[in-house]
């Protein structure tokens, strides 16, 4: 009974751990979410921090949607995207794999001078850890925020209005 309640908590953490960051402001700077500052009167940086869930396009769609939001909570029609930049942060994470002690009941470490030191492994006596890339995406952009109809040879404007109705529906909000 209390092995089967033990697995279920670690599939209901597992399966936490595994969900998109949900378009939300951010609670602090290393927490995901959307954060904005404000550089002049109509100039913003506008960023989008995902989870290690959140694939890179999502991060990138959740920072124009934040940028148009501003843009229609400022009092403007469209934005110019002055500088866009998204960023990624991979690390291995080790699961799996008996703990490095020797079978005569002491631990012991070796080093190599190419390499560092190096904790004891022993092949026929324990498991091997399994790794897993984590990767992170943090996208941000500086934006001008603009009055009246966008101008049709611009390719960096964005009309605020077009981007919330097309992207709205792929925007995931906490539940």
């Amino acid at each position: 009974m209390i092995r089967t309640l033990t697995i279920a908590a670690a599939g209901l953490a597992l399966t936490a751990c595994a969900t998109q960051a949900p378009y939300q402001q951010a609670q602090s700077s290393t927490a995901s979410g959307y954060a904005d500052q404000a550089i002049e009167k109509d100039r913003f940086k506008v960023s989008f921090r995902g989870n290690s869930s959140t694939p890179k396009d999502q991060v990138e769609t959740y920072l124009l949607y934040r940028a148009a939001e501003l843009t229609l909570e400022q009092g403007f029609d469209y934005f110019l995207v002055v500088d866009r930049d998204t960023e990624s942060n991979s690390r291995l994470r080790a699961t799996g794999g008996s703990p490095a002690y020797s079978r005569f009941g002491f631990h012991y470490n070796y080093y190599h001078p190419a390499y560092g030191w190096y904790g004891m492994y022993d092949p026929f006596w324990g498991d091997a850890p399994t790794y897993t890339e984590i990767t992170k995406y943090d996208a941000s952009a500086e934006i001008l925020l603009r009055s009246g109809t966008k101008p049709a040879d611009e390719a960096r404007a964005f009309d605020a209005r077009d981007v919330i109705e097309n992207l709205g529906p792929t925007i995931k909000r906490p539940e």
